[in-house]
């Protein structure tokens, strides 16, 4: 999703709480970082979620290898949250990562140990623990999580 298309997901908007741990489409859009491409996540034709995926993600975070993207500032709306897009999309990045990144082989992401939801989410969508804590999270400690991806 190019940076133009911004009215396709500028009606985004997570739980208050769940700020913290996501920040809003705006914010993540208004950064200005190399490497960091926009998703969004359509149920027909219309974005009910939002994330971004960072090609230098090893840059920031030395657990990271130079073949693994970064998953960060996933969302779904707080309108469509509960109904399974969440799970969905995180499964969906399995087979949706490599057709536009084929020379990556996982794709990882850090997770705020107290935001059990995404938890949840991420470990039900095939992301793995890999047993590593981020310390400096913006909201506190992260769970590290990874998942391979499948190449055709």
């Amino acid at each position: 999703m190019a940076r133009s298309k911004f009215d396709m997901v500028s009606h985004i908007q997570v739980e208050p709480d769940q700020i913290r741990y996501s920040g809003t489409v705006a914010q993540a859009i208004e950064e200005n970082e190399d490497g960091v491409d926009f998703h969004a996540v359509l149920k027909k034709d219309r974005a009910v979620g939002f994330f971004k995926i960072d090609r230098l993600f090893h840059e920031t975070y030395s657990f990271a290898r130079a073949d693994e993207l970064g998953l960060r500032a996933f969302m779904i709306d707080r309108d469509a949250q509960g109904q399974g897009y969440a799970t969905a999309a995180v499964a969906a990045l399995k087979t949706y990562l490599p057709a536009h990144y084929p020379d990556r082989c996982a794709v990882m992401l850090t997770v705020n140990m107290q935001n059990l939801g995404a938890v949840r989410c991420y470990r039900k969508g095939g992301f793995a623990d890999t047993g590593g804590i981020h310390p400096d999270g913006l909201a506190g400690p992260q769970f590290i999580l990874r998942m391979a991806l499948t190449h055709s």
